[in-house]
């Protein structure tokens, strides 16, 4: 599958390296096009514009207050894709950015719910960690197959549910910083 990464950063690095290994071609759109960090070694980094243009899939990995930006930018590219926003906006009323996002997406709601730590490493002693997702029926299996290729859990909470995806997110930060229990914690479906 080819799958775009805008954002460079840790949470797009991590997410890149496990597509990149489970055998996703993946493209890095940045506004600083040089190989820095963890990109160095095998990533392909493009132009934000050029990396959404053969995108199958796009993972929104920048901070959500630049999500307006890139609709304004690149909107255009942006229309009828499958987005999944794995952005948070700290400190905001919604931790989501689909209200910057066109409306002619398909929206998908992922890869906010853990610390990236643990999505470099999903295993834990009992199995992969969960990610909770939200997303179109119509694209339900392409965003568990991304999920998959990071080697988490994917767990299908519907369509439309980023309310619910948010929630989770308030939960694992109550937990793991707040509480202080760490970042090296996931929450895990238990079903009987």
């Amino acid at each position: 599958m080819k799958i775009s990464i805008i954002g460079t950063g840790f949470i797009g690095s991590t997410l890149g390296t496990a597509l990149t290994a489970s055998g996703h071609k993946v493209t890095y759109g940045s506004r600083h096009q040089s190989k820095e960090g963890a990109l160095e070694a095998h990533s392909n980094v493009a132009s934000i514009g050029s990396a959404l243009e053969d995108a199958e899939v796009v993972i929104l990995a920048l901070p959500g207050s630049a999500v307006a930006d890139l609709t304004k930018d690149f909107g255009e590219l942006l229309d009828s894709r499958l987005v999944i926003d794995a952005t948070n906006q700290m400190g905001a009323d919604v931790a989501n950015a689909r209200s910057s996002l066109p409306g002619s997406i398909r929206y998908a709601r992922a890869f906010n719910t853990l610390g990236g730590e643990n999505m470099a490493n999903p295993e834990f002693a009992d199995g992969p960690a969960d990610m909770f997702f939200s997303a179109p029926e119509g694209d339900r299996i392409t965003v568990e197959t991304v999920i998959d290729g990071v080697g988490l859990r994917p767990v299908f909470v519907g369509e439309d549910q980023e309310a619910i995806i948010d929630a989770l997110f308030e939960l694992w930060i109550a937990l793991a910083i707040t509480q202080g229990r760490g970042r090296r914690l996931a929450l895990r479906l238990m079903e009987g």
